[in-house]
């Protein structure tokens, strides 16, 4: 054999053996992080929650990594914007899923988004957890494998906390609805019903009107004329701010007890001095004295972020609080399954002891009977004053 073709042999077995060992760490490079997919408004009116429930997700896992990350990997987060658009939203968590390959998925502000993602997410058999969308139907859809956790509020108890507020901080005794005419408003319909009923009380009318709407007068005619005493408004920021100056142009000074809606965005700018009429609820507040993890996450904001100065620079603190929690409670899971596997995830989910989060302790926050972490004793009452939302005494 001449020199020339030893050399050739050589050269040939080198090059298999470099390819057969980037065969072999390809696979490896690529799974080198943990990727957890989020699903948001990160632009239009609610953009500001989109930007809150990325920053509470980035601080948890910001935390998580420093400890050593999840499985020994480091956590990725893979945001896409859904518009607020359930199609979208949809199409985004299926690229998340089936492209990224995430061991999870967060959802965002909006209940229509959400419960069109439930019945993938339940398919595919991958846990979504929801951080903010409250649609009763979403955690409680009905599934015999329920892949779907919530740390947010839940319609249910919410219009439950509606009502005592506006009997105890106003009498009502005649209330009327205003609710956006999609999934969310129907949930919050049935809701409030419920809720009147266990009362004996009953409503005086119910009204709906559209995302785009932007005069509310008719309804709000109608309802007024029914004697309404007090209004329970369930929407986004748009046609929440567009209910407001509505009742401005019609000189109608009547009380609103909202769901958290106006906290997803520009509401303060949009409805004007009397969006702070308005009062909603919500699950935290920065504002106040703060437990020591609510100091560290505070800190934490403002160190990650730069352009935080103020506690009006942490509204939605909802969005930020929600996220936080959740996406501890999501590697926790994951953690004590072992497994990025969904079906271990979620039984470990069950699994879940203690938790000491930002919102409160939780302890044992999940059952194959409930998949919602909070209760309406985690509620609190809040209005927009100068920016910043800060808490009502009821």
């Amino acid at each position: 054999m001449t020199v020339a073709s030893r050399f050739s042999q050589l050269t040939r077995r080198l090059l298999l053996a470099g390819a057969a060992a980037m065969f072999v760490s390809l696979p490896a490079y690529a799974q080198e992080t943990l990727k957890l997919g989020l699903v948001a408004a990160m632009s239009g009116q609610s953009a500001k929650s989109g930007e809150a429930i990325v920053r509470g997700l980035s601080i948890a896992i910001d935390e998580i990594n420093a400890k050593g990350g999840v499985l020994g990997k480091k956590v990725e987060l893979v945001v896409r914007d859904d518009e607020s658009n359930p199609a979208k939203g949809v199409v985004a968590a299926r690229e998340l899923v089936q492209r990224e390959k995430v061991a999870g998925l967060f959802g965002g502000l909006d209940t229509p988004v959400s419960m069109a993602i439930v019945p993938f997410a339940n398919q595919s058999k991958v846990p979504f957890m929801g951080v903010w969308a409250a649609g009763t139907p979403i955690t409680r859809n009905g599934a015999a494998e329920n892949y779907v956790f919530r740390v947010s509020a839940v319609d249910v108890l919410v219009d439950k906390a509606l009502l005592a507020y506006a009997i105890k901080k106003y009498d009502a005794k005649k209330p009327g609805m205003i609710l956006i005419n999609n999934s969310w408003g129907e949930s919050n319909e049935v809701g409030l019903k419920a809720a009147l009923a266990e009362k004996n009380m009953n409503y005086v009318g119910i009204e709906k009107f559209q995302d785009a709407d932007v005069d509310v007068v008719p309804q709000l005619t109608r309802l007024k004329e029914a004697g309404a005493d007090v209004l329970f408004m369930v929407a986004n920021v748009a046609p929440s701010s567009q209910v407001v100056k509505s009742l401005d142009r019609m000189g109608w000074d009547v009380p609103i007890v909202s769901h958290w809606g106006p906290a997803g965005g520009r509401f303060s700018e949009l409805a004007g001095p009397s969006g702070a009429k308005v009062h909603f609820i919500q699950t935290y507040s920065f504002a106040g004295k703060l437990s020591p993890k609510g100091e560290t996450v505070l800190a934490a904001l403002k160190k990650k972020y730069p352009e935080i100065k103020t506690l009006a620079d942490v509204t939605p603190a909802v969005g930020i609080a929600n996220a936080y929690d959740a996406m501890n409670l999501m590697t926790l899971a994951i953690a004590k399954a072992g497994s990025t596997e969904g079906p271990k995830v979620r039984e470990a989910f069950y699994a879940i002891d203690k938790y000491d989060g930002l919102i409160k302790t939780y302890d044992k926050p999940f059952t194959p009977q409930n998949h919602d972490a909070l209760t309406s004793e985690d509620y609190i009452f809040t209005h927009f004053k100068e920016g910043q939302i800060l808490p009502l005494t009821n």
